[in-house]
C-alpha cells in the first residue's frame, strides 16, 4: 500500500524548487553531513567533474531551522515561497533529521549549531537572521550565543533558551506525558494524535492511515532522536542567561500550551531592550502552519525593520 506521506514529498520538493531553492549536501567534517536546502542560483555544477559548489548569496539572508517533529521543508513549507522574492533563504535539515548524519557521540544543541554554522559558512555566508522554531529554537539561540559575528538577528516562536531540568519537568507535567520521548517521539496512532492535539489549537482530524503513514515517514532515526532529547536537557542551576547583542522577536502562537505565551513574555524581560513579543491570535505551538498568512506578514515586517534600521 502507498503511503500517502512518502507520496507526497516529490510535489513538496517540486513546490520548493518552483520557489528557488534546492537541497544540497555540506560535508561539514569527516562523518558529519547536512542536507541544506539552498537558493537555486547559488549553486554551480560542474558536469565533467560532477561536483557543484555554493556561491555567495546577494540578497539578504534568511535561515529557517525546524523543531522537533519535522524536517526543514515540511515545517517550513508555507514560508519559504513567501520570502524567496526579496530574500536568500536556506532551510537546513538538523542532524538525524532529512539527509542530515553524523558518526560524533554529541547530541548537545551546541553541537547542532556548530555543524550548522560551519554548513552556512562553507555555503558563503557571512551575516544572517535565524528564524528558529520550537527545537530549533534552542539552535538558534546558541548560534547567537557563540557566533554574533554570524548571526544578526533571530526570530523564535515556541522554544526557549534552554530546556532546563525544571521547565521540562513542568511542562511534561502539565500536558499529561511521563517524558520528552513520550511526547516528540510517538510510536502508534494514539500518541501522534496526542502530540497533535497539544501542538495544535484548532482542533484537526486525519483518518487513522495518515498516522500511521506520517510515523513511518518522519520519525526515523529514532535512537539518534531519543538521545538529542536527553542531551537537550540541562541543569538549571548551571544555566545562565547569555547577553544578545542582536534583535530577538518572540513571534508566538497566544494559544499555544507548549510553551505558553506568558513564557514569551517573560523571556522578553530576561533579554532586554533588544527583545521584542508578538502574540498571534488563534494559534498554537505549530503557529506559523495553522496561520501562515499572519505569521509571514509578522515575519516580513521584522525582516523589513532590520534592513531600516
Amino acid at each position: 500500500m502507498v503511503n500517502l506521506v512518502a507520496a507526497q514529498k516529490p510535489l513538496l520538493h517540486g513546490l520548493m524548487k518552483m520557489a528557488g531553492v534546492i537541497p544540497h549536501n555540506v560535508e561539514i567534517d569527516a562523518g558529519t553531513v547536512m542536507n541544506i536546502w539552498v537558493p537555486r542560483e547559488t549553486i554551480k555544477f560542474n558536469k565533467t567533474t560532477n561536483t557543484s559548489t555554493a556561491d555567495k548569496p546577494t540578497k539578504p539572508v534568511v535561515v529557517l531551522v525546524h523543531g522537533f517533529a519535522g524536517e526543514g521543508i515540511v515545517t517550513w513549507q508555507f514560508q519559504v515561497g513567501s520570502l524567496t522574492k526579496n530574500y536568500s533563504v536556506y532551510v537546513p535539515d538538523l542532524l538525524f533529521f532529512g539527509g542530515s548524519i553524523t558518526d560524533s557521540p554529541d547530541r548537545s544543541p551546541t553541537f547542532q549549531a556548530e555543524c550548522l554554522v560551519k554548513g552556512l559558512r562553507k555555503l558563503g555566508i557571512e551575516r544572517c537572521t535565524v528564524v528558529g522554531f520550537s527545537y530549533g529554537g534552542m539552535v538558534a539561540f546558541k548560534m547567537a550565543e557563540l557566533h554574533p559575528e554570524l548571526v544578526e538577528a533571530m526570530v523564535i516562536s515556541g522554544s526557549i533558551l534552554a530546556m532546563t531540568d525544571s521547565i521540562s519537568k513542568s511542562t511534561l507535567e502539565e500536558l499529561g506525558f511521563s517524558s520528552s520521548s513520550e511526547l516528540l517521539l510517538p510510536t502508534s496512532v494514539k500518541g501522534c494524535k496526542a502530540l497533535l492535539k497539544v501542538a495544535a489549537h484548532k482542533k484537526l482530524w486525519f483518518p487513522d492511515r495518515l498516522h500511521r503513514d506520517f510515523l513511518e515517514v518522519m520519525f526515523n532515526n529514532r535512537k539518534e532522536r531519543g538521545e538529542l532529547l536527553e542531551g537537550l536537557v540541562v541543569s538549571t542551576k548551571d544555566t545562565s542567561i547569555p547577553k544578545f547583542s542582536q534583535k530577538i522577536h518572540l513571534l508566538w502562537g497566544e494559544e499555544d500550551q507548549i510553551f505558553k505565551v506568558e513564557l514569551a513574555k517573560n523571556m522578553k524581560e530576561q533579554l532586554g531592550d533588544k527583545a521584542t513579543v508578538e502574540g498571534i491570535k488563534k494559534a498554537g505551538h505549530l503557529v506559523h502552519l495553522e496561520r501562515p498568512c499572519v505569521y509571514n506578514t509578522c515575519l516580513k515586517q521584522f525582516l523589513a525593520s532590520l534592513q531600516q534600521s
